[in-house]
């Protein structure tokens, strides 16, 4: 290959979760599928809704709160995670950022209408976005998951 040809590299695929359900289950399945897809070379945006914003401004993102149909097991659940070791919401997080591309934005219309500061969740979100920026950013995914 001659020294002036460029070399082209694809980009990753995209993939994307939009969090919506801010349940501890629901948010764990966010979080381990996101770091997963993250080392396996993903391009990761995790994309904040709603009630997900509002658990991540109050500093509760790892706090394990299950759906009440899930009743005693619920705490059985709770148990076995700490007894286990289970790396909490925001480790996992904060891993997928160092295995590989991982990003989360939280939607400024969400901030918005669940009446969150932008301020409670800036240190912890990559950026905050409007929908049309969002959809943007987000166009062409391989993968897009709605959690």
């Amino acid at each position: 290959m001659p020294l002036s040809a460029e070399r082209h590299v694809a980009p990753k695929p995209k993939f994307v979760i939009f969090a919506h359900n801010a349940t501890y289950d629901k948010l764990h399945q966010v979080a381990t599928i996101g770091l997963t897809a993250a080392a396996m070379g993903k391009d990761v945006t995790v994309v904040l809704l709603f009630w997900t914003i509002k658990k991540l401004a109050e500093g509760r993102i790892d706090e394990f709160d299950f759906p009440p149909e899930y009743g005693r097991s619920a705490e059985e659940v709770g148990r076995l995670l700490k007894e286990k070791k289970v790396p909490r919401i925001s480790e996992m997080f904060q891993e997928a950022k160092q295995v590989g591309q991982f990003q989360v934005i939280a939607c400024s219309a969400g901030l918005e209408y669940m009446g969150v500061d932008p301020d409670a969740v800036a240190k912890n979100v990559d950026a905050v976005m409007g929908l049309p920026a969002i959809l943007s950013l987000t166009a062409n995914a391989e993968t897009t998951l709605f959690i």
